[in-house]
């Protein structure tokens, strides 16, 4: 029965020892992890971007007149010309 406590205690050790040293990296790396994970983000970010944006111009711009429609002596489709 002594041998199981202790094999008991001996793992109880060895988790609570890799939660320490869990913390303890991710607390001296914290500066790092968070900047990676700002780069992904801006990364995925601007491919979905990316990916949805020419749809949405090519939805949102209306079709340009050609010209006066075949009337020579109307005022131009676009103004200043």
């Amino acid at each position: 029965m002594q041998k199981l406590i202790n094999l008991l205690a001996l793992a109880s050790f060895g988790v609570s020892a890799a939660v320490v040293a869990g913390g303890a990296y991710v607390y001296l790396n914290k500066d790092a992890l968070i900047e990676n994970a700002k780069k992904e983000a801006i990364k995925q970010v601007t491919a979905s971007v990316t990916e949805a944006l020419p749809g949405m111009i090519s939805g949102a711009m209306p079709k340009m007149p050609s010209a006066t429609d075949g009337i020579i002596d109307a005022k131009p489709a676009i103004p200043g010309f």
